[in-house]
């Protein structure tokens, strides 16, 4: 069945799976946040920032850093972080603000979490992985050697070791977004890769500015994705 890629398929509500019972996971603030706007890249750059500060001015100052951070971790701007009783930041990792890091998320020796970030229960940001201005939702995970700029994690979402998701083209133009046959201007010169649920890639795979994988997508390892890739098989190109 060659299902065609519409623009209904790239809301919010699909990638992440805001109807269905998945949805219960995600914290109400980040539901609403999710809801707020019909696509996803509509949610990055200062608009993402502002939630994560909101959402950190939220937490009093004395009950910012309560999780299991380690002694040996490096925590720029202190003020503007919230590490949550139950996550774990540890030795080696380097987390600057303004972030958020809800209980059960971990952030593994030698990360590299530059800021406006928002990392969700349950997701992994691994060794010499480097995030900045992302969204992780539950149970996503950036293990090994990723580099996860601009970019949103659905639930359960695994980027395979050496993952990068490209976000800035070649000419510094605007990143437009590919959806079937059209190309939607996302008014963003910087924006990787919007990833729904349980989407994942291969080893080594590449993500073009604004690529998008539909919920169950599979990039390849040693692939490069572009455009809006299905979950219909296993893609290393856009579908037209």
């Amino acid at each position: 069945m060659n299902t065609k890629i519409t623009a209904m398929l790239c809301t919010n509500d699909s990638l992440f799976e805001l109807s269905g019972t998945v949805a219960a996971k995600i914290r109400p603030a980040v539901f609403e946040f999710l809801k707020s706007k019909e696509y996803p890249w509509q949610l990055l750059g200062k608009t993402l920032a502002d939630f994560v500060e909101q959402q950190i001015a939220a937490v009093p100052a004395s009950e910012r850093l309560k999780g299991n951070i380690s002694p040996q971790a490096f925590l720029e701007k202190k003020e503007q972080i919230v590490v949550e009783a139950g996550a774990t930041i540890e030795a080696g990792a380097y987390v600057a603000g303004p972030t958020y890091i809800e209980a059960g998320a971990t952030v593994r020796h030698g990360a590299y979490v530059r800021g406006q970030v928002y990392v969700s229960t349950g997701a992994v940001v691994g060794h010499t992985s480097e995030l900045k201005g992302a969204l992780l939702l539950p149970d996503s995970k950036a293990a090994h050697f990723a580099y996860v700029g601009d970019t949103i994690l659905g639930q359960d979402c695994n980027l395979g070791a050496g993952t990068k998701c490209a976000n800035l083209r070649l000419d510094h133009g605007q990143v437009p977004v590919q959806v079937g046959d059209a190309r939607v201007p996302s008014g963003l010169k910087k924006f990787g890769a919007i990833f729904g649920n349980r989407s994942q890639t291969g080893c080594n795979a590449v993500t073009n500015p604004g690529t998008i994988l539909l919920p169950g997508a599979v990039l390849l390892p040693n692939s490069t994705g572009q455009g809006t890739i299905s979950p219909r098989k296993a893609f290393t190109r856009r579908i037209p």
